[in-house]
Protein backbone atom coordinates (compact mmCIF):
# COMPACT_ATOMS: atom_id res chain seq x y z
CA UNK A 1 0.00 0.00 0.00
CA UNK A 2 1.44 3.40 -0.91
CA UNK A 3 1.00 5.78 1.82
CA UNK A 4 2.39 8.83 0.28
CA UNK A 5 3.66 10.52 -3.14
CA UNK A 6 6.42 13.02 -3.53
CA UNK A 7 5.17 15.01 -6.49
CA UNK A 8 8.24 16.68 -8.08
CA UNK A 9 7.51 18.88 -10.88
CA UNK A 10 10.44 19.61 -13.20
CA UNK A 11 11.41 22.25 -16.16
CA UNK A 12 14.92 22.85 -16.54
CA UNK A 13 16.47 22.02 -13.75
CA UNK A 14 19.80 19.75 -14.34
CA UNK A 15 21.46 21.55 -12.03
CA UNK A 16 19.65 21.00 -9.36
CA UNK A 17 17.96 17.67 -10.27
CA UNK A 18 19.81 14.64 -8.76
CA UNK A 19 20.51 16.37 -5.48
CA UNK A 20 16.78 17.02 -5.29
CA UNK A 21 15.89 13.11 -6.35
CA UNK A 22 18.54 11.89 -3.88
CA UNK A 23 17.11 13.75 -0.97
CA UNK A 24 14.20 11.66 -1.62
CA UNK A 25 15.29 8.15 -1.98
CA UNK A 26 15.28 6.01 0.85
CA UNK A 27 16.29 2.46 -0.14
CA UNK A 28 14.79 -0.53 1.39
CA UNK A 29 11.53 1.96 2.31
CA UNK A 30 8.22 0.97 1.29
CA UNK A 31 5.37 2.78 1.66
CA UNK A 32 5.80 6.31 -0.49
CA UNK A 33 6.13 6.76 -4.40
CA UNK A 34 7.98 9.46 -6.53
CA UNK A 35 6.09 11.21 -9.04
CA UNK A 36 8.14 13.40 -11.44
CA UNK A 37 6.43 15.26 -13.85
CA UNK A 38 8.59 16.54 -17.03
CA UNK A 39 7.11 19.61 -18.11
CA UNK A 40 8.35 19.65 -21.89
CA UNK A 41 11.69 20.27 -19.95
CA UNK A 42 14.17 21.61 -22.64
CA UNK A 43 17.62 20.73 -21.13
CA UNK A 44 18.86 17.37 -19.61
CA UNK A 45 16.37 17.04 -17.10
CA UNK A 46 14.23 14.15 -19.13
CA UNK A 47 17.22 12.10 -19.22
CA UNK A 48 18.45 12.57 -15.79
CA UNK A 49 14.45 11.65 -14.74
CA UNK A 50 14.80 8.39 -16.85
CA UNK A 51 17.89 7.29 -15.48
CA UNK A 52 16.83 7.36 -11.69
CA UNK A 53 13.46 5.89 -12.91
CA UNK A 54 15.77 2.85 -14.42
CA UNK A 55 18.00 2.65 -10.97
CA UNK A 56 14.60 2.62 -8.70
CA UNK A 57 11.81 1.07 -11.30
CA UNK A 58 9.48 0.22 -8.23
CA UNK A 59 10.23 3.84 -6.58
CA UNK A 60 10.07 6.43 -9.44
CA UNK A 61 7.20 7.11 -12.22
CA UNK A 62 7.75 9.51 -14.51
CA UNK A 63 5.20 11.66 -16.49
CA UNK A 64 5.94 13.42 -19.87
CA UNK A 65 3.88 16.59 -20.97
CA UNK A 66 4.62 19.85 -22.85
CA UNK A 67 5.30 22.72 -21.16
CA UNK A 68 2.05 23.79 -18.68
CA UNK A 69 4.23 25.74 -16.45
CA UNK A 70 3.90 24.71 -12.78
CA UNK A 71 0.48 24.48 -11.79
CA UNK A 72 -0.54 22.15 -14.33
CA UNK A 73 2.74 19.79 -13.77
CA UNK A 74 1.42 19.78 -10.17
CA UNK A 75 -2.42 18.56 -11.22
CA UNK A 76 -0.44 16.13 -13.08
CA UNK A 77 1.49 14.29 -10.69
CA UNK A 78 -1.80 14.88 -8.32
CA UNK A 79 -3.76 12.64 -11.32
CA UNK A 80 -1.09 10.67 -11.63
CA UNK A 81 -0.38 9.52 -7.90
CA UNK A 82 -1.32 6.03 -6.14
CA UNK A 83 -0.92 7.55 -2.70
CA UNK A 84 -3.27 8.25 0.17
CA UNK A 85 -1.24 11.57 1.17
CA UNK A 86 0.75 13.86 -1.51
CA UNK A 87 3.59 16.09 -0.80
CA UNK A 88 5.23 18.56 -3.49
CA UNK A 89 8.96 18.89 -3.84
CA UNK A 90 10.32 21.70 -6.25
CA UNK A 91 12.74 20.24 -8.34
CA UNK A 92 15.43 22.90 -7.36
CA UNK A 93 15.07 22.05 -3.59
CA UNK A 94 15.43 19.07 -1.75
CA UNK A 95 14.05 16.89 1.32
CA UNK A 96 16.40 17.22 4.92
CA UNK A 97 17.70 13.97 6.55
CA UNK A 98 14.73 11.51 7.82
CA UNK A 99 11.96 13.34 6.27
CA UNK A 100 10.40 10.42 4.48
CA UNK A 101 10.21 8.20 6.78
CA UNK A 102 9.01 10.86 9.80
CA UNK A 103 6.69 12.33 6.93
CA UNK A 104 5.06 8.00 6.96
CA UNK A 105 4.94 8.20 10.60
CA UNK A 106 2.77 11.10 10.86
CA UNK A 107 0.58 10.44 8.35
CA UNK A 108 -1.17 7.33 10.21
CA UNK A 109 -2.21 10.03 12.59
CA UNK A 110 -5.20 10.40 9.53
CA UNK A 111 -5.39 13.84 9.33
CA UNK A 112 -6.48 16.05 6.23
CA UNK A 113 -2.92 18.23 5.91
CA UNK A 114 -0.08 18.76 8.00
CA UNK A 115 1.95 21.79 7.91
CA UNK A 116 5.88 21.61 8.71
CA UNK A 117 8.37 23.87 8.67
CA UNK A 118 11.02 24.91 5.98
CA UNK A 119 14.56 25.99 5.96
CA UNK A 120 15.48 28.62 3.54
CA UNK A 121 19.36 27.87 2.25
CA UNK A 122 21.39 29.61 -0.60
CA UNK A 123 22.26 28.27 -4.06
CA UNK A 124 25.29 26.68 -2.54
CA UNK A 125 22.88 24.78 0.06
CA UNK A 126 23.78 27.57 2.84
CA UNK A 127 21.17 27.86 5.82
CA UNK A 128 19.62 31.07 6.05
CA UNK A 129 17.14 30.55 7.99
CA UNK A 130 14.39 27.94 9.68
CA UNK A 131 10.52 29.18 8.59
CA UNK A 132 8.13 27.94 10.88
CA UNK A 133 5.33 26.23 9.61
CA UNK A 134 2.51 27.40 11.37
CA UNK A 135 1.74 29.46 14.60
CA UNK A 136 -0.62 27.41 15.95
CA UNK A 137 -0.30 27.25 19.63
CA UNK A 138 -2.64 24.28 20.55
CA UNK A 139 -1.70 20.82 20.85
CA UNK A 140 -3.11 17.93 18.27
CA UNK A 141 -5.46 18.24 15.51
CA UNK A 142 -7.70 21.87 14.62
CA UNK A 143 -10.32 23.00 11.73
CA UNK A 144 -10.93 25.93 9.98
CA UNK A 145 -13.42 26.75 12.67
CA UNK A 146 -11.01 26.48 15.56
CA UNK A 147 -7.90 28.06 14.03
CA UNK A 148 -9.48 30.59 11.54
CA UNK A 149 -5.78 32.17 11.39
CA UNK A 150 -4.62 29.39 8.89
CA UNK A 151 -6.44 31.56 6.35
CA UNK A 152 -3.37 34.32 6.47
CA UNK A 153 -0.77 31.24 6.96
CA UNK A 154 1.96 30.86 4.37
CA UNK A 155 -0.28 29.06 1.19
CA UNK A 156 2.90 27.49 0.23
CA UNK A 157 2.77 23.77 -1.00
CA UNK A 158 6.41 23.06 -0.13
CA UNK A 159 5.51 22.68 3.56
CA UNK A 160 2.50 20.34 3.49
CA UNK A 161 1.17 17.07 2.81
CA UNK A 162 -2.32 16.84 1.68
CA UNK A 163 -4.73 14.15 1.39
CA UNK A 164 -4.90 13.38 -2.04
CA UNK A 165 -8.86 13.27 -2.08
CA UNK A 166 -9.04 17.11 -0.81
CA UNK A 167 -8.35 17.88 -4.44
CA UNK A 168 -10.31 16.16 -7.06
CA UNK A 169 -13.46 15.44 -4.38
CA UNK A 170 -13.98 19.15 -4.00
CA UNK A 171 -12.69 20.19 -7.82
CA UNK A 172 -9.90 21.85 -6.77
CA UNK A 173 -6.88 22.21 -8.79
CA UNK A 174 -4.11 24.44 -9.11
CA UNK A 175 -4.23 27.15 -11.77
CA UNK A 176 -1.53 27.61 -14.50
CA UNK A 177 0.45 29.37 -15.94
CA UNK A 178 0.16 32.15 -13.40
CA UNK A 179 1.88 33.23 -10.29
CA UNK A 180 0.69 32.63 -6.99
CA UNK A 181 -1.07 29.65 -7.79
CA UNK A 182 -0.83 28.45 -3.99
CA UNK A 183 -2.29 31.61 -2.86
CA UNK A 184 -5.22 30.55 -5.19
CA UNK A 185 -5.37 26.85 -4.51
CA UNK A 186 -4.38 25.74 -0.64
CA UNK A 187 -6.91 28.32 1.77
CA UNK A 188 -9.69 26.60 -0.36
CA UNK A 189 -8.70 23.91 0.72
CA UNK A 190 -9.47 24.28 4.27
CA UNK A 191 -12.54 24.40 4.92
CA UNK A 192 -13.32 20.76 3.57
CA UNK A 193 -10.59 19.27 6.02
CA UNK A 194 -12.10 17.24 9.42
CA UNK A 195 -8.41 18.34 10.49
CA UNK A 196 -4.83 19.59 9.80
CA UNK A 197 -1.86 19.21 12.60
CA UNK A 198 0.99 21.18 12.65
CA UNK A 199 4.18 19.42 13.12
CA UNK A 200 7.07 20.76 14.37
CA UNK A 201 10.02 19.29 12.39
CA UNK A 202 12.36 20.91 9.59
CA UNK A 203 11.80 18.85 6.28
CA UNK A 204 11.97 20.88 3.44
CA UNK A 205 15.18 23.24 2.27
CA UNK A 206 13.90 25.78 -0.08
CA UNK A 207 16.58 26.83 -1.92
CA UNK A 208 16.83 30.79 -2.78
CA UNK A 209 17.69 31.32 -6.20
CA UNK A 210 18.09 34.60 -8.66
CA UNK A 211 14.94 32.61 -11.05
CA UNK A 212 12.42 32.69 -8.36
CA UNK A 213 9.63 35.28 -8.30
CA UNK A 214 11.58 36.83 -5.07
CA UNK A 215 13.86 37.69 -6.92
CA UNK A 216 12.04 37.75 -11.08
CA UNK A 217 12.98 41.64 -12.96
CA UNK A 218 9.68 41.79 -14.33
CA UNK A 219 7.88 43.63 -11.48
CA UNK A 220 4.71 44.01 -13.33
CA UNK A 221 3.88 40.46 -12.80
CA UNK A 222 3.25 40.49 -9.31
CA UNK A 223 0.36 42.64 -9.65
CA UNK A 224 -0.82 38.78 -10.27
CA UNK A 225 -0.95 38.58 -6.78
CA UNK A 226 -4.38 40.86 -7.40
CA UNK A 227 -6.19 38.08 -9.31
CA UNK A 228 -5.09 35.58 -6.36
CA UNK A 229 -6.81 37.27 -3.79
CA UNK A 230 -9.81 37.98 -6.03
CA UNK A 231 -9.96 34.29 -6.81
CA UNK A 232 -9.80 33.41 -3.51
CA UNK A 233 -12.28 36.07 -2.02
CA UNK A 234 -14.46 34.90 -4.73
CA UNK A 235 -14.51 31.28 -3.58
CA UNK A 236 -15.04 31.99 0.28
CA UNK A 237 -18.22 33.98 -1.08
CA UNK A 238 -18.78 31.03 -3.59
CA UNK A 239 -19.48 28.65 -0.08
CA UNK A 240 -21.17 31.04 1.42
CA UNK A 241 -17.90 31.37 4.00
CA UNK A 242 -16.85 34.81 3.55
CA UNK A 243 -18.64 37.11 6.50
CA UNK A 244 -17.58 34.34 8.57
CA UNK A 245 -13.87 34.80 7.96
CA UNK A 246 -13.98 38.23 7.00
CA UNK A 247 -11.52 39.42 9.62
CA UNK A 248 -8.89 36.95 8.47
CA UNK A 249 -9.24 37.20 4.84
CA UNK A 250 -8.95 40.83 5.29
CA UNK A 251 -5.74 40.35 6.72
CA UNK A 252 -4.81 38.21 4.20
CA UNK A 253 -5.29 40.04 1.73
CA UNK A 254 -3.23 43.03 3.55
CA UNK A 255 -0.17 40.91 4.26
CA UNK A 256 -0.12 39.07 0.90
CA UNK A 257 -0.92 41.77 -1.41
CA UNK A 258 -0.35 45.10 0.53
CA UNK A 259 2.66 44.12 2.60
CA UNK A 260 4.64 40.92 1.60
CA UNK A 261 3.97 42.19 -2.25
CA UNK A 262 4.72 45.79 -1.98
CA UNK A 263 8.45 44.41 -0.20
CA UNK A 264 9.34 42.09 -2.64
CA UNK A 265 8.56 44.71 -5.53
CA UNK A 266 10.71 47.59 -3.76
CA UNK A 267 14.19 45.09 -3.09
CA UNK A 268 13.46 44.94 -6.97
CA UNK A 269 12.88 48.04 -8.24
CA UNK A 270 11.71 50.88 -5.40
CA UNK A 271 10.95 53.21 -8.16
CA UNK A 272 8.18 50.96 -9.28
CA UNK A 273 4.97 51.48 -9.92
CA UNK A 274 3.45 48.59 -8.96
CA UNK A 275 3.51 49.36 -5.49
CA UNK A 276 1.31 51.92 -6.13
CA UNK A 277 -1.17 49.72 -7.46
CA UNK A 278 -0.82 47.34 -4.79
CA UNK A 279 -1.81 49.89 -2.38
CA UNK A 280 -4.96 51.61 -4.41
CA UNK A 281 -6.17 47.57 -4.39
CA UNK A 282 -5.86 47.13 -0.91
CA UNK A 283 -7.59 50.08 0.09
CA UNK A 284 -10.08 49.80 -2.46
CA UNK A 285 -10.83 46.59 -1.32
CA UNK A 286 -10.89 46.99 2.44
CA UNK A 287 -11.04 50.28 2.67
CA UNK A 288 -10.91 49.83 6.72
CA UNK A 289 -8.05 47.50 6.72
CA UNK A 290 -6.56 49.20 9.39
CA UNK A 291 -9.31 48.55 11.63
CA UNK A 292 -8.85 45.11 11.17
CA UNK A 293 -8.27 43.09 14.61
CA UNK A 294 -4.92 41.17 13.26
CA UNK A 295 -3.96 44.24 11.75
CA UNK A 296 -4.14 45.99 14.96
CA UNK A 297 -1.51 42.99 16.81
CA UNK A 298 1.04 43.57 14.58
CA UNK A 299 4.64 43.70 15.54
CA UNK A 300 6.72 46.48 15.36
CA UNK A 301 8.11 45.65 12.09
CA UNK A 302 5.03 45.24 10.33
CA UNK A 303 3.85 48.68 11.40
CA UNK A 304 7.15 50.26 10.20
CA UNK A 305 7.18 48.22 6.99
CA UNK A 306 3.51 49.03 6.64
CA UNK A 307 3.74 53.14 7.23
CA UNK A 308 6.80 53.64 4.90
CA UNK A 309 4.23 51.74 2.12
CA UNK A 310 1.13 53.70 2.91
CA UNK A 311 3.23 56.64 2.96
CA UNK A 312 5.01 56.19 -0.37
CA UNK A 313 8.75 56.08 1.35
CA UNK A 314 9.91 53.89 -1.26
CA UNK A 315 13.19 54.37 -0.84
CA UNK A 316 13.07 54.28 3.18
CA UNK A 317 11.72 51.17 2.44
CA UNK A 318 14.24 50.28 0.25
CA UNK A 319 17.16 51.01 2.95
CA UNK A 320 14.84 48.96 5.75
CA UNK A 321 14.59 45.96 3.78
CA UNK A 322 18.11 45.57 2.29
CA UNK A 323 19.58 45.78 5.88
CA UNK A 324 16.75 43.53 7.61
CA UNK A 325 18.20 41.03 4.44
CA UNK A 326 22.10 41.54 5.84
CA UNK A 327 21.07 40.45 8.76
CA UNK A 328 19.25 37.73 7.74
CA UNK A 329 21.98 36.14 5.69
CA UNK A 330 24.86 36.10 8.68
Amino acid sequence: MIKLSIVVPVYNVEKYLRECLDSAIVPGMDGYEIVCVNDGSTDSSPEILEEYRERYPELIRVVHTENQGLGAASNNGVAASRGEYIAFLDSDDSLTDKAIEEMLDICNFGDDIYIFNFASVTDEGRLISINKGCNHRGEGAFTLESYPEILFELPSRANKIFRQSLFESNGIFYPSPVWFEDYRTNPKLYPFCRSIRYVDKDWYNYRQQPESITHVKNTERNLEIIDAAEDLLGFYHKIGLFEKYSAELEYSVFYNVLLTSSDRVNLIDPTSEVQEKLLEYTKSRFPDYEKNRYFLQMNKKYKLLHFLIKNKQHKALNIVLKANNIVKKK
